[in-house]
């Protein structure tokens, strides 16, 4: 087999677009939580979704919500869907699977990072860095949990 052969049958990625699909900054209670202490508090929660949009073409939206409370009210709550537009060719199944699941989530989260750290500072909050995510990891603890078939039931 020649090597041109050999190549257009290697397994192809491409980030082909990626964006904001989604945005939304609430401060319900400023006027108190400037004038009182920071003590702020962050709840985080991350989800990662996938569609095929054409035969290779897959769009992977990053969803991230962050709350915010200082004094046991709510500061602020924040949520960002940064999503990518993926060329993903001749990679079986589960590597599909895995790329879409945790490598295009890699790829998302540092965009995302910054959206969510510019809104908060545009808002009149100190900055908010999230630390960085083992996509890698909650992808293989979801495949443990999918393989045990707790899916997303949690056990008491």
């Amino acid at each position: 087999m020649s090597q041109q052969a050999n190549e257009a049958n290697a397994p192809q990625f491409e980030i082909q677009r990626i964006f904001v699909k989604d945005i939304s900054f609430e401060a319900p209670n400023t006027l108190h939580t400037f004038t009182e202490e920071w003590k702020p508090e962050v709840s985080l929660n991350l989800e990662t979704k996938s569609n095929r949009i054409q035969d290779n073409m897959h769009e992977v939206v990053l969803s991230i919500t962050a709350t915010v409370n200082s004094n046991k009210k709510t500061a602020f709550l924040i949520e960002v869907h940064q999503a990518g537009v993926f060329m993903i060719n001749g990679f079986p199944n589960d590597q599909l699977h895995q790329m879409l699941g945790s490598f295009c989530p890699n790829i998302l989260f540092p965009y995302a990072r910054e959206v969510v750290s510019d809104l908060v500072v545009r808002g009149g909050f100190p900055q908010l860095i999230l630390a960085p995510v083992n996509f890698d990891a909650l992808y293989a603890q979801h495949m443990d949990s999918q393989k045990s078939g707790e899916g997303t039931a949690k056990a008491n």
